[in-house]
This record gives C-alpha cells, structure tokens and sequence, in this order.
C-alpha cells in the first residue's frame, strides 16, 4: 500500500511528495504508458465491478472517494513494456460522497434549499452581460433568503402559535395534552411559565434549535466535502466558468451566506416573540417603559434585517481566483448579535404582564402573506431577466426558452409553501382533537395547503396526456425496430417491448413540458389561494359555506385532502428517511437523487445538502494533472453517466498543456441531454464545443434505448464527429449462435458490454498520440 500511494502521489522514492506546479515540465521520469481513469455514474458501484477483477488496492484517496487499482497494477509504471499495447486502468469512485454515511437520509429535509440552489445555476448563456449575470444570482440569493425565513416562521408557528398560545391558553385543549400541562394558567394554577410572554420564549428554544441544526449541518459538511483547494491555475480569457480556477471553491460565500441565513432565522424567532409582547404594551394599560423598550428592540430586529439583506445581496460568487479570505467578523458576529437580540427579546417578552392573556392566533397571515407576495414577486423579475438573456443570446435547446431557473425557483418556493402549509395544518388537527377549541393554523396556510389536491389533477392530466403520447410513439417505434434487424423473422411481442422502451426513454426530452404545466397550475393556483386568504380571512370551507353546494363541498374537500396529503407525505418522507438511516440499499436511492441535484456548489442556499463536485472535481483534476507529469504519458477519462459530466468539468479545470494530452471517453452521458438543455449557461452548445476543440479527442456513446444518455450534438465544424451512432439494443434481436438466450435491454447501463464499446476505447487511443494535430485536420473519426 505504501508503494500504491507513492505511485499515486507522485512522490520521491523516499515518500516526499513533491511541491512543483502540475504540469508538464522537462522530459518524463519513466518511460511513457497510458492511463484510463474510470469514473463511475448514478448510484455508485464497487472497483471491483469497474475493473473487473476482484483484487483492488487502493492507491490513493480515503474512504469517502478514492482511486483503485487492480493488485496486478499497483507498479505499472515501473514495467512500462508489458503496457505497450493496453492502458493502465484506473477507477475513481466516488458514491460515499452522497449515499455512503447513514446521516445522508437527513438531507431529504433540505430538499428546497437544495432545488432553489438549482436555479441559480439554470441562468441562459449571456455575452458580455456581467450586471445582468450579477443581478440573476442577486434574486436568486433573495429568494433562498425568503426560504428561510419561511421554513423558520413555520416552524415558530407550530411550537409558538399552536402549541404554546392557543392550545397552553385553552384549556380543554391543555387537558388533552399533559405535557403542556405546566404552560397552562388553569392546569398550574397560574403557574411561573403560564404566563403568555414566558409561554413564547420557552417554546422559542424549538426553531432556534433548528436554526442552530442547520448551521451546523452546513459548517460540518462544507468542511467534510468541499474544502478540498483545485488547482492553482491561473484564469484563461473567455473560457468557460466551469474552467476558472476559483469555480469548485466557495468557501467565502458559503461562509457569509451562512451566516447571513442564521440570523435571519434567529432573527424570525426574535420577531415572532417579541411582536405579542409589543403589540401588548402599545395597547391601553401597556407600562410606558416596556413600550419604549419594545419599540427599541423593534428597532434594532429592523437593523438586523437590513444587515442581512446587505450580507446577501453585497458579494456573489468569486470564480476568477481561488478565494482562501474568510470575513471572519462577519462570520461571527452577525449570527451572535441575532442571537443576542432573541436572548434579549425573550426577556422582554417574559417580563410580567398582568392582565395579558393569550386569546386568537399570533399575527401569522400577515408574515406568510408577506412572505409569497415577496416570492412570487422575485420569481416574476427573475423570470424577466431570464428572457432578457435567453433573447439576447438565443438558444433552440434550451428547456422552456431559458425560463427553467425561474421555473425551478417557483416550485422551491411552493415546495416550502405547502410543507409549511401542511405541517401547522397536521400538527393544529392533531392538539385540535375537537376540531372548535383553537382557531387554529393562519388561514394563508389553510389556503396553500388546499390546493395540492387541483394542482395534483392537473399534473395528472398532463401525465396521462404524456402517456397517450409514449403509447403513440411506441406504435410508431416499431416500425424502426424492424428495419434495423433486417433479414430476422419479426416476433410482435420482442418489437412492442424494445419499442416500449425507447418510447419511455423519450419521455426525458418531454420534461419541460411537465415543468410547464406544474409551474403555471402552481403559480396561477397559488396566486388564487393567496387572494382568497386576504380577501376572506377565512378558511376555503368556511368561505364558501353560502355559495353554491357543489363549490361548496368541493372546497371543503380540497381543504381535508390537502391536508392529509400533506401529512400522509409528511409520514412517508420521516419513515423513507429512517429506512435509509438503517438500510443501505434505501440510503442508495436516496444518494441517486442527490448524485443529480448535488452537483452544483451552493451559491444561492448555504443549508441546501454538500457539493459533491467541489470534492470530486479536484481529486480528478489532481490525479490527471501529478501522473501526466510525473509519466509524461497520455490519459483516457472514461465516463458513464454523472461520472461523464464530472470528467468534462475535471477536463475543463485542467492546464491548456495537461487537457491537450486527455482524451474524453462518454457513455450514457447526460451532458447535452440534461445539462446542456437545463443548465445552458455552462454546458451549452459554446461550451461544450470549446471542451471537444480542446482536449486531444472525443467520443460519446448512447443508446435509444437510455433514458438518461444521449448525444452531445457537437457541430462536425468544431472538428472530428463526437457522437458515435446509436448502439444496438439489445444486441441482437432474436436467439444467434452469440447469444443463445434472449438479449436483454440494457438501457441505461452495461454499456461495456457492447463489442462497440470496446473497438471505440481502441481507436480513441490510436488517436492519442504525438501525431495528433495531422490525425485531428482528418474528417470523420
């Protein structure tokens, strides 16, 4: 082992690694061999199954992600001429990164932070627009700012509200739940804590307890995943941002971000303890000095909000150079002066009120309906500076005509909406046994939970529309399935399943419709229910108790529904999350789903889950960059799926000098599917262009078949043809001498096991060599 991580590291003989700069310099210490480095795709898979051979070692790397060898391997540099006709293969695998520790099931709770993260990076390409591109990221940060500050007012009104002002100052509410027996005036005998002010800040220690758990999970996993430092290249003028020095390091903005979002949450909890107390001492009979004091912790709550705006909107992101400054007073000191003000808020709130006795709901419909006013209203400038880009710089392929970041954003507002809207309206039902005791949830929540159920029907009739279609296209599929196995006697039952298929691995290309048709239900929807709490103040059922009885009951339905979805949902999710916790094959679902929504680094959410692409990328970009210098030979990255994406931008990172020696191998590759068409300012048709005229040469590999792969639709001007026809799936059609059993359809994986795979591997290694450039000016492969 010792011997596999000095070969690794490129060190001395001695075992001192060495501190020169990567990249070529001066003639090569061993003779030349080739490397393939393999990086796996979705799920994660073990280095046995990547090399195919039982015996791994581990040369470089820990147990989260590391690079393995076969044990024949481990000294292949030092028996160079056993090499000469074959690669060295290598596999980075990198799963632990997003379903390895059982603490990853609890990342499903961030589930909005992480999708409005999404949409910052779903921006369209922009040229020569810095104040725009800047403005962009500005909103988008706003917006994740308001999630927040929603999550955390949810969370205040479930223990604040419910729990500790009405259902502790009824009674017959107290009497059904012992454990707030204490807070109850008539259950303690006007007791110390039954006090309405002392109720507020006791149950206050629940959503500052959040807000503490969310900062921590953000410090720890910043220190585990993403504190890993690139390369120290220096920025190459009007390439690609994925290529800048700076990209896959965010540890400046994180870290004021985070500190920004902790005090607006700790903030939020200050607020909603001290507006009763205040509103209290304005009142008649209110003490003249608890009133001077209220309006000054007003005062100083306001000042807070502004500094955190300020925090937020004053710096974005710092890609041009690797950012190592960290505003450690900043840091610090923002997060504990909001602590303070709580501290200081529930004091004040705690003091003696006589007279003061908590009867109606806290002041919740004027926050959340503040609250997606503001939303809605940073989605629509969003989606304007959106258009602006995508006219300025049109792009055909781009999902939903460059509006799929404001899209993504509005549905991780309505995501924080409904869990929001759900919860209180669940947790009211279940102290409300009676259902008449406490007035219950603010009836904006009521509202927004009411409508799950329309927009569901409305999602529903654009999937059953989407499957007419795939039926359709299925028909039509077969048609093509006999031609291309001509000469073979048809069997109707083979060509109508290998139809099916392709005809379901289609349904990803019609994703921005299904992104269409929920965005407009939800906005148009949400817009509606948003109207119908401020103009009532009542809840759906109760405001149409005297129209019509159809509109009625369907109100009073949608009302029950949503709220038990949301709580069935609820369940489903706590109970998903503690199997993955126990099950290991559960907590590998789970980490497909974070492979995809994980990759980008976190600029506009610092509680969204680790990126683990600012630790998976520089441990590709240091292996390639140390062995090429240290061999000076030449080096294939193979990717399949995600590990295709991540191979592209480890490339992108890499010195103009290192890149020209790499050659890029992709299959099942979701980099024009997926990311080109949503994420078009970093994988678009320029971008990926620039990586092909870059690297030594390129080849992609798909099948009609997969749902996930496709091609990467490089222009034939940009240089030799990427795409490789699609791949035979199955391989063949019926029972052959070769395949004496039917062939199954492999779809998404397996893709080495097509005789194609193996013959383009070859001839992209051909292609790698000294004679390159004579070998590029050639057409075709």
């Amino acid at each position: 082992m010792e011997r596999a991580q000095d070969i690794a590291t490129g060190g001395d003989p001695a075992g001192r690694p060495t501190t020169a700069k990567p990249g070529p310099a001066g003639p090569p210490a061993a003779p030349e061999i080739d490397l393939e480095l393999l990086v796996h795709g979705v799920g994660g898979t073990t280095p046995g199954k990547m090399l195919d051979d039982p015996r791994t070692v581990r040369i470089t790397g820990d147990d989260t992600a590391a690079v393995f060898r076969r044990a024949e391997d481990v000294d292949a540099e030092s028996r160079p001429g056993e090499y000469r006709d074959r690669t060295v293969p290598e596999a980075y695998v990198w799963c632990n990164l997003t379903s390895g520790n059982a603490s990853r099931a609890l990342w499903l709770l961030l589930l909005p932070f992480m999708v409005v993260n999404l949409a910052h990076w779903m921006r369209p390409a922009a040229e020569d627009r810095p104040r725009t591109v800047r403005f962009y990221g500005l909103v988008v940060r706003l917006a994740g700012l308001t999630l927040t500050v929603l999550l955390t007012a949810a969370a205040c009104e479930v223990a604040l509200d419910l729990a500790a002002w009405q259902c502790a100052g009824v009674t017959a509410c107290a009497r059904r739940h012992t454990w707030l027996g204490f807070l109850s005036p008539a259950g303690s005998d006007g007791g110390w804590w039954s006090a309405p002010g002392r109720r507020l800040a006791l149950a206050a220690l629940v959503p500052t307890a959040l807000t503490g758990l969310l900062w921590y999970l953000s410090h720890r996993t910043w220190s585990a995943y993403e504190s890993t430092r690139p390369l120290a290249n220096d920025p190459e003028p009007g390439h690609t941002s994925l290529g800048s020095p700076g990209f896959w390091y965010g540890r400046r903005l994180v870290a004021r971000l985070r500190a920004a979002h902790t005090a607006a949450g700790l903030l939020t909890v200050a607020a909603a303890v001290l507006a009763p107390a205040a509103a209290f001492d304005r009142g008649p009979g209110g003490a003249a000095v608890l009133d001077t004091t209220g309006w000054l912790l007003t005062g100083a709550l306001v000042a807070g909000a502004f500094a955190v705006v300020w925090v937020v909107c004053r710096r974005g992101r710092s890609e041009n150079l690797v950012d190592q400054e960290l505003d450690r007073h900043l840091v610090r000191r923002l997060p504990l002066g909001a602590l303070a003000l709580l501290v200081l808020a529930a004091l004040y709130a705690g003091w003696s009120r006589p007279g003061w006795h908590s009867a109606g709901r806290l002041a919740g419909d004027t926050a959340f309906g503040g609250l997606a006013l503001s939303q809605g209203a940073l989605v629509i400038v969003l989606a304007a500076v959106a258009h602006d880009l995508h006219r300025r710089l049109p792009d055909a392929r781009a999902a939903m005509r460059g509006l799929g970041g404001p899209a993504v954003a509005l549905l991780a507002c309505a995501l924080g909406g409904v869990i929001s809207g759900g919860v209180a309206q669940r947790f009211s039902d279940w102290l409300d046994g009676t259902g008449t005791s406490i007035p219950g949830p603010p009836v904006l929540l009521t509202w927004q939970a009411s409508v799950i159920p329309p927009v569901l029907v409305v999602l529903l009739a654009a999937v059953a529309r989407l499957s007419w279609h795939t039926s359709r296209l299925g028909r039509t599929e077969r048609a093509a399935v006999a031609l291309g196995h001509p000469g073979e006697p048809e069997e109707s039952a083979r060509s109508r399943r290998i139809a099916r298929v392709r005809a379901r691995a289609g349904l990803t290309d019609r994703a921005p419709y299904v992104m269409t048709v929920l965005c407009v239900a939800t906005l148009v929807l949400g817009a509606g229910a948003l109207v119908g709490a401020l103009a009532t103040g009542k809840t759906p059922d109760t405001a149409a108790d005297r129209t019509y009885p159809l509109v009625h009951g369907a109100a009073q339905t949608s009302q029950a529904l949503g709220s038990w979805l949301v709580g069935l949902g609820f369940i489903l999710f706590v109970t998903w999350g503690r199997r993955a916790y126990k099950d290991a094959s559960a907590r590998r679902t789970i980490g497909i789903l974070w492979d995809v929504g994980t990759f980008w680094p976190r600029a506009a959410h610092p509680f969204a889950p680790p990126c683990y692409a600012e630790r998976a990328v520089p441990d590709l970009t240091w292996r390639m960059a140390t062995w090429t210098r240290r061999t000076g030979g030449r080096l294939v990255i193979s990717g399949h799926s995600q590990g295709s994406v991540l191979a592209a931008a480890a490339a992108w990172q890499l010195t103009p000098s290192v890149r020209g020696r790499v050659a890029l191998l992709t299959y099942g590759s979701p980099l024009e599917r997926l990311y080109g068409r949503w994420f078009p300012a970093h994988f678009g048709p320029a971008e990926l262009g620039s990586l092909h005229r870059e690297v030594a040469c390129w080849r992609n590999l798909y099948r009609l078949t997969d749902p996930i792969g496709g091609p990467v639709r490089i222009p034939e001007a940009d240089g030799p043809e990427v795409d490789h026809p699609p791949l035979k799936d199955p391989l063949a059609y019926g029972r052959t001498p070769g395949y004496p059993l039917p062939a199954p359809i492999l779809g998404h994986s397996d893709y080495q096991a097509d005789p194609a795979f193996a013959e383009e591997r070859r001839r992209l290694l051909a292609r790698l060599r000294p004679e390159l450039p004579e070998q590029r000016a050639q057409p075709g492969r």
